[in-house]
């Protein structure tokens, strides 16, 4: 039945109804038509329309329930769909509404999956010149240095191995942006020494991280072992950077139907139901290229969880 033939069915069915209730209730109206009489009649009115309103608000409810679903969809949450409940038009435009969904999450994953190839492949290209030109010519400058230091006279010495001194520590942030931007140590040693190393890495004064590295680890694709170091790495930087924590607890570990999952707990302030920034969204992603499942809450004593999941 279409859209049009159910609401004329239900109006016809109302009028329908109040009429033979007219033509056979006790009741009458005067040519002047008194208070008694007025009353009845507004009455009557009143509980037809209220009928045809619950009637319309029943057979028009998977639309309310096709709205819902349109307001708050995610296409970083994928996998809601309605059921086609019916026939008809409402039953066509909820399939209709499903198979786009399913296009549009296809697309995106996979306009996605090449932005972020993309991404990575400029990661290295950058993460390759800092290492191989900018960090060769902070070499030769910290060598010249060393040999104008010898050379010259004590107060202008000391002055040079300030600036010496200086030249290194820019020359280790270099290097440090440098992994980040490319984790060498992930290609050359797996997944297992890279988390460790990462974890040295955030490892300060003020933020202690504790690593636990399941032994028993299956052997992952790189695509894959690349997802669980980028989402560790990007939880460890919010840790690090706005959560305030002073512990953060890294856990990779084997599943028992052969994937592995992996979680991230900090002590910090929480997320306080602030909105999901840029890096969630990327992380969120990057879980959707492998088909894994990543998820974001408040700890339950405080902080943030982030465990990504990853099937077999």
């Amino acid at each position: 039945m279409s859209l049009f033939r159910r609401i004329f069915s239900l109006n016809a069915a109302v009028l329908t109804v109040a009429a033979l209730v007219l033509l056979f209730a006790p009741v009458t109206v005067s040519a002047t038509a008194r208070l008694a009489e007025a009353l009845v009649i507004l009455a009557g009115t009143a509980v037809t329309l209220v009928a045809n309103a619950v009637m319309l608000r029943v057979g028009l409810s998977p639309l309310a329930r096709l709205t819902r679903v349109m307001t708050t969809i995610d296409l970083l949450r994928p996998g809601t769909r309605l059921v086609a409940r019916g026939q008809g038009e409402i039953a066509q435009l909820i399939t209709a509404f499903n198979a786009m969904l399913e296009r549009l999450e296809t697309e995106r994953a996979s306009s996605a999956g090449r932005a972020l190839s993309a991404q990575e492949a400029e990661r290295h290209r950058i993460a390759q010149e800092l290492h191989d030109e900018i960090g060769q010519t902070l070499t030769a400058v910290l060598l010249d240095l060393k040999r104008v230091a010898r050379a010259s006279p004590e107060p202008m010495r000391d002055q040079l191995l300030q600036v010496q001194e200086s030249t290194r520590n820019s020359l280790d942030e270099i290097r440090r942006i440098a992994r980040r931007l490319r984790p060498g140590v992930l290609e050359e040693l797996g997944l297992a020494s890279a988390l460790r190393a990462l974890a040295g890495e955030f490892t300060t004064a003020g933020l202690a991280v504790r690593r636990q590295i399941g032994s028993d680890l299956p052997v992952l694709p790189k695509e894959v072992e690349l997802v669980l170091y980028r989402v560790a790495q990007e939880s460890l930087t919010n840790a690090a950077r706005h959560a305030a924590a002073q512990h953060v607890d890294l856990v990779l570990a084997r599943q028992k139907d052969g994937g592995v999952r992996l979680c991230v707990r900090d002590d910090g302030r929480g997320l306080r139901g602030a909105p999901e920034g840029a890096g969630i969204r990327g992380m969120r992603e990057r879980a959707l290229l492998i088909g894994a499942d990543l998820s974001v809450e408040s700890g339950t004593p405080g902080g943030t969880s982030v465990q990504l999941t990853v099937p077999a």
